[in-house]
């Protein structure tokens, strides 16, 4: 680490970091879809947050998924019911579970003394109930959305936002993501920076390096609290 060995506020993102979304796939085959697309839709789903953010604008996740799935699913999917098939999909987000890490991670997290915070693209209610179902609600001191901060990560005004809510300083925050792209944002936003490496894949060369590499959520509580 080489900025700050154990930061008083981690800032969490929601999305894939917390949330196992392995399962979101066999929601587009329900709808007679093929399952790939959902690659291809989540990928989309943040170009177009992105692409507003950069215009200063936003809209909310869900408004940005249902419309794109709309047009994605026009020409694709077998289900006659397109609004069916929308809802069937972005529910999906509802019956989430966290990975396996995350449970034991946070717990040790907050063993440390750290404070811990949610910044999802995502809604506050999603981070809601995919920490109530894990049992871990309980170690985050509040649960944000860009959609009060008004531009999704990662725009410097998310990060903002978080910090404000929790009097925080950028120097004494730290950012846990599983994205290259939300790991620069906030770097550029002057927070640490913390990469969780599941899947063994590099990280690209042309964003900002994390300040810390770790495996998993307790490997992240191993290496802060050294």
């Amino acid at each position: 680490m080489t900025r700050i060995d154990r930061p008083a506020v981690i800032v969490f993102d929601v999305n894939e970091t917390l949330s196992d979304m392995s399962t979101m796939p066999a929601r587009f085959a329900d709808v007679g879809a093929p399952p790939h697309l959902f690659a291809t839709w989540f990928a989309g789903l943040l170009r177009d947050g992105f692409a507003l953010a950069a215009a200063d604008a936003a809209q909310p996740f869900a408004v940005i998924g249902s419309g794109s799935l709309r047009t994605l699913l026009f020409d694709t999917a077998s289900n006659p019911d397109l609004d069916a098939a929308v809802d069937h999909i972005m529910g999906g987000f509802a019956e989430l579970d966290v990975h396996s890490d995350v449970v034991e991670g946070v717990t040790a997290l907050a063993a440390l003394g750290i404070r811990l915070i949610t910044l999802s693209n995502g809604s506050v209610q999603v981070a809601q109930t995919l920490l109530d179902k894990a049992g871990v609600r309980e170690n985050f001191e509040s649960l944000l959305s860009v959609e009060a901060a008004g531009r999704w990560k990662p725009h410097a005004d998310s990060y903002r936002y978080a910090l404000e809510q929790c009097g925080a300083k950028p120097e004494d925050a730290m950012l846990v993501a599983v994205h290259p792209w939300d790991i620069d944002g906030a770097h550029r936003a002057g927070l640490a920076t913390a990469w969780i490496h599941r899947d063994g894949g590099p990280y690209p060369d042309y964003l900002a390096a994390p300040d810390v590499t770790a495996r998993s959520l307790p490997h992240l509580a191993q290496l802060l609290g050294r």
